[in-house]
């Protein structure tokens, strides 16, 4: 797929480390740019997808500091794919942790997707420490939201084919609830049938993501150890709910952050976390900019989505 113009060119980090958040949960961290920049920090997706270099393009290293992130269990952080003491209050405290170990005192947060949800949650435990938000891919974590992705009759009728290979591994008894069949069979004791599930589970989610199927995306799935830790946890977090005592706690709690710069971005053709879902937000949060991508899916690395969150980063360069 070819790249967005927008991005900026590929740097290296200037500091990387692990921050101990737990007896349990050691994260990993990095910061390119410019040391003495604008902070801003990058919460990827998932849960469990982990940061790559990739992640550092969408800011200016002139001006910004650029902190990436690895949540609990995804990527360099430790140990791997690990369910216990990870939920998203957990998250949000070390987001809090690694704030205060950096000695920053206020940043922009950017996020997509699972991203959205934790960037929007922290803003509305800390808001004073939240310069603006930027967000792609709305995700809210409700149960019309998983029922629309992770059950038959909703993105199951868009991509039948993918979907075919996603129901594979579960027994036609259990298929009236696949995130329980899944999330039985992911913290189970067989490694050879975590590990097959693991990859179909990510293969629908990576099939999924663009408007134009990407196969650099779905061949991601087959990597064991990614793969393991992206289907593990996910399907931890929505197995309860996102750990939110209430459905709609997102849309709840929107007062707390509505004085918050804030920038949209919604690909109008997102499966994965469907528009509607951004457009509930937006009506509770019009004080936000809002803006739809007419020729998007889900991911962030699609041309537009990309050039306006660059434009998102760009425009709160000031602040």
């Amino acid at each position: 797929m070819p790249e967005s113009p927008a991005l900026y060119p590929k740097i290296e980090c200037f500091d990387q480390g692990f921050l101990k958040v737990s007896d349990i949960h050691t994260l990993y961290y990095e910061q390119s740019g410019n040391p003495t920049g604008k902070p801003v920090i990058y919460l990827h997706g998932g849960p469990g997808g982990g940061v790559s270099s990739h992640d550092r393009r969408y800011f200016d290293p002139s001006v910004y500091r650029i902190i990436l992130l690895d949540q609990r269990g995804a990527g360099k952080s430790t140990p791997t794919a690990c369910l216990e003491d990870n939920t998203t209050w957990a998250l949000v405290d070390d987001i809090e942790k690694l704030r205060e170990h950096l000695q920053i005192e206020k940043w922009v947060v950017f996020g997509g997707s699972w991203g959205s949800t934790l960037s929007l949650v922290y803003a509305q435990e800390h808001p004073s420490r939240v310069k603006a938000l930027i967000l792609r891919g709305i995700f809210m974590l409700r149960k019309s939201e998983l029922r629309w992705f992770y059950e038959h009759g909703g993105a199951s009728n868009i991509f039948p084919d993918a979907w075919d290979e996603y129901v594979k591994p579960i027994p036609e008894n259990e298929r009236d609830n696949f995130i329980a069949a899944y999330h039985k069979r992911l913290t189970g004791s067989d490694e050879e049938e975590r590990i097959r599930c693991a990859k179909a589970w990510s293969t629908w989610e990576c099939s999924t993501s663009k408007l134009y199927v990407d196969p650099v995306e779905v061949a991601k799935a087959s990597e064991d150890i990614w793969a393991l830790a992206f289907a593990r946890i996910e399907c931890h977090y929505f197995f309860n709910k996102g750990f939110f005592k209430t459905d709609a706690h997102i849309l709840e709690n929107v007062d707390k952050i509505r004085h918050i710069p804030a920038t949209i971005v919604q690909g109008r053709y997102d499966v994965v976390c469907p528009a509607t879902s951004a457009w509930d937000l937006h009506k509770v949060w019009p004080e936000a900019q809002f803006e739809f991508m007419a020729d998007a899916g889900h991911s962030a690395k699609e041309l537009a989505t990309t050039a306006r969150l660059v434009q998102a980063a760009e425009e709160y360069k000031t602040l």
